[in-house]
């Protein structure tokens, strides 16, 4: 079977890494280019123990990569948002799909960039060709894509698990989430708040109504809605490596009963091969998810007459997986017309 040659730029970072290592396993895909200024003239093997081709390869540095990566039949850009803003443009012309999985390309309203990630964004053609990855909601769009942004960790647990019931419009497209991440959805800092002396036995919430993912959240839960969706968001940092657990609240429009928000749920994705709807919230987990691109989501309502209406909906996923290189492999399968669980399928958990 003709393999499609691939490259990974930022591949020392934590997504970098885990890219790195499904891809050396994917049966389509060969790891021909790995770019790193860290891990600059090292081997895969040597930082990451992979065997075989993949192993061998050595990382090259980050200035001029583009050349070599430009080459390949798909490329990621594991990299910083600002980063990925310079290195598109030089990419693009090439015949390489590209996965970008920094925000540089996730909002459509380049003005925002401004205002949530702290740059004027330079390139506004190259956004208007960028597709949004979520798979589970956009797939149309990724068939065939040359640029694809990958979507955030927070935007990816928050729209799996509302998008449904706004689509089906059993809820008010007014939403509150509260999300709680492990430490490597910040990266590798080294900073003295992201420290284990700073972060064990504590939780905090941190970026209150200024987070870079709320505005993608409300991008991408709107187009599910068809209307404006009103969004309060509120992250927090959990003292455990990896993982993100969502709990998104909603109000049943009127008229409309629990149970229709159940079936839209399980009729969105009963063939969905990554999401499972799981018969509680309470049975959402970290554990079932980690090291895997799956999504568990659980859903209860109000029976009480406490808060008549309400819905909670909790969903968990892997922050760097399916919140990451997970779901950029699984966005690049599609993009190529392969099976879409290629390299995904056999990703095992950690649980027990």
């Amino acid at each position: 079977m003709h393999k499609a040659s691939v490259a990974v730029i930022g591949a020392s970072g934590y997504s970098g890494i885990e890219l790195t290592r499904i891809l050396a396993d994917h049966p389509r895909a060969e790891l021909r280019f790995l770019a790193s200024d860290r891990w600059n003239g090292d081997s895969a093997a040597r930082r990451l123990g992979i065997q075989g081709r993949a192993g061998e390869l050595r990382y090259a540095p980050l200035q001029g990569s583009e050349r070599a990566a430009s080459e390949c039949d798909a490329v990621f850009l594991a990299t910083p948002a600002e980063a990925s803003l310079q290195l598109l443009p030089k990419l693009f012309g090439s015949a390489a799909r590209v996965v970008d999985i920094s925000g540089a390309f996730r909002l459509k309203d380049a003005s925002a960039y401004r205002a949530f990630y702290g740059f004027e964004h330079t390139q506004p053609e190259l956004l208007r060709s960028a597709v949004y990855g979520l798979p589970e909601l956009f797939r149309q769009d990724i068939a065939g894509a040359r640029l694809i942004a990958n979507p955030g960790c927070y935007p990816t647990g928050a729209a799996l698990a509302l998008a449904p019931l706004l689509r089906a419009e059993v809820i008010e497209p007014a939403v509150i989430i509260d999300a709680a991440s492990g430490v490597t959805g910040a990266g590798r800092k080294s900073g003295e708040e992201m420290s284990f002396g700073e972060v064990d036995e504590d939780f905090r919430a941190y970026k209150v109504l200024r987070h870079q993912h709320a505005p993608e959240i409300v991008q991408a839960l709107s187009r599910c809605s068809r209307v404006p969706v009103r969004l309060t968001f509120t992250p927090h940092l959990l003292p455990i490596k990896r993982g993100i657990l969502t709990t998104a609240y909603a109000t049943l429009k009127a008229g409309r009963d629990p149970s229709e928000a159940l079936r839209a749920m399980q009729d969105a994705y009963r063939a969905e091969p990554f999401v499972t709807v799981i018969d509680s919230p309470d049975e959402v987990n970290l554990k079932s998810v980690a090291g895997t691109n799956r999504c568990t989501i659980g859903l209860a309502w109000d029976r009480n007459s406490l808060d008549p209406g309400r819905l909670v909906v909790v969903s968990a996923i892997d922050n760097l997986v399916k919140g990451a290189a997970g779901q950029a492999v699984q966005n690049m399968n599609i993009a190529m017309g392969w099976e879409e669980t290629d390299g995904l399928a056999q990703l095992r958990g950690f649980y027990p």
